[in-house]
C-alpha cells in the first residue's frame, strides 16, 4: 500500500509504478548448475511485457544454515545486483549475508541472469527495463515472505550501484521492507549519466548513438529518479554507503540523496574509496548491514570500517548540486 502522498510530483512518480495486486505462485527449484546458490525462486512479474524472457522473475537463494547444514529460521535480504553482466558483486554480497546468518535472495533484473537478453538499444528501453526491475524487486519481498523459514517482519533490501538506484526507488514505493541498504549510489540520475565515468559514460554514449536529445534523456531519467520518493523512506531504517572519490556516482550525488531522504551522518557512511576500491571495505560493510538485519545494534559491531570512516573528513554535506528536473 502506497498510503497517502501529499506531494504532487511524488504522486505522479508513483503512478508510473502502478500494478493491480493479485495472488501469485512462488516456485522453488534446485539451482541450474554448480554454484554458491542453494535454490532458485521464480514468480511472475507484476507487469506485462512483450518480452517473454522478462515475464518470470528469478531469485537466487543463498540459504542460511546451521552447523549441521540445516535450514534455519532467520531474517532475509533481497539483493539487487550491479550492472556487471555476470553479477559478481551481487553474488559476493549475497554469499556474505548467508555466511552471517541471513537468507539472501539475489534478484535477476530484466536483461540479466535467467532473464538475460541483448543490451537495450537506447535509453528509453533501458528505462522500461529498470521500471520493471523496480516493481519486480518490490514483489520479491512478498515472494520471500511466503517461504516458511524466513522471519517475515525482518526482510531487508540491499542494492549496489545500478542496484542501488533500483533499491532507492523501490523502497520509496511503500514501507514494505524492514530496512534498506544502498551501496555506491545516490540521486540525480540525469547528472550521473551526464557527468559520471565508466558505466555512466557507457549509458551516455548509448544515448548519443541512438539520437536521443538532452531533453529526452532528462525526461527518461526523471521517470525513475530516486529523490522524488526519498522522503517516503524511513531515515531510521535506511543506510547509504558512499565513496568519497566515486567517479561513477560522485559524492555530491550521494549527498543529494542523503539530504532528500533526511539521513543523519550515522546513516550516511562516507568511505575513503572510489566506485571500485570500495569492494575492499565490503566485509566491514556486510558486518554492519547483517547486524542491523539480525537486530544487533551497530554500536556492538566491532569493524575496521568504523575506525576508517572516523578518520575521514567528509566535507560539508550541504554543498550539493541541485537535483536534475524536467
Amino acid at each position: 500500500m502506497i498510503g497517502e502522498e501529499l506531494n504532487e510530483d511524488a504522486r505522479e512518480c508513483l503512478a508510473g509504478f502502478h500494478w493491480n495486486p493479485t495472488e501469485f505462485k512462488v516456485q522453488v527449484t534446485p539451482p541450474n548448475g554448480p554454484g554458491k546458490d542453494d535454490a532458485l525462486i521464480r514468480f511472475p512479474s507484476p507487469v506485462a511485457d512483450q518480452n517473454e524472457i522478462f515475464a518470470t522473475v528469478t531469485l537466487e537463494w543463498y540459504q542460511a544454515k546451521n552447523e549441521n547444514g540445516e535450514l534455519i529460521q532467520a531474517p532475509a535480504v533481497v539483493v539487487v545486483h550491479e550492472s556487471g553482466r555476470k553479477m559478481p558483486i551481487g553474488k559476493m554480497i549475497a554469499e556474505g549475508f548467508r555466511q552471517r546468518g541471513v537468507h539472501a535472495f539475489l534478484i535477476h533484473l530484466p536483461g540479466y541472469g535467467e532473464r538475460r537478453a541483448a543490451r537495450p538499444n537506447d535509453i528509453a528501453e533501458l528505462s522500461v527495463r529498470l521500471r520493471q526491475g523496480i516493481v519486480d524487486t518490490r514483489r520479491a519481498r512478498d515472494a520471500v515472505a511466503a517461504l516458511p523459514c524466513v522471519t517475515k517482519d525482518r526482510i531487508a533490501l540491499q542494492g549496489t550501484s545500478l542496484g542501488g538506484f533500483v533499491s532507492s526507488t523501490t523502497a520509496g514505493l511503500d514501507q514494505g521492507f524492514h530496512s534498506v541498504f544502498i551501496l555506491l549510489s545516490g540521486g540525480d540520475i540525469y547528472g550521473v549519466v551526464k557527468n559520471g565515468e565508466r558505466e555512466a559514460k557507457a549509458i551516455r554514449d548509448t544515448a548519443l548513438t541512438s539520437g536521443m536529445t538532452d531533453d529526452e534523456l532528462r525526461e527518461v531519467a526523471w521517470s525513475i529518479e530516486p529523490t522524488r520518493l526519498a522522503h517516503r523512506l524511513n531515515p531510521e531504517r535506511t543506510w547509504l554507503y558512499s565513496g568519497l572519490f566515486d567517479q561513477v556516482v560522485p559524492i555530491t550525488n550521494a549527498r543529494l540523496f542523503a539530504k532528500a531522504a533526511k539521513l543523519s551522518r550515522s546513516h550516511h557512511i562516507q568511505m575513503p574509496a572510489d566506485h571500485y576500491t570500495g569492494i575492499l571495505l565490503l566485509p566491514g560493510i556486510l558486518d554492519q548491514m547483517s547486524a542491523e538485519i539480525l537486530g544487533i545494534p551497530v554500536s556492538q559491531v566491532k569493524s575496521p570500517l568504523q575506525e576508517i570512516v572516523k578518520q575521514v573528513d567528509m566535507g560539508d554535506p550541504e554543498e550539493e548540486a541541485p537535483v536534475g528536473s524536467r
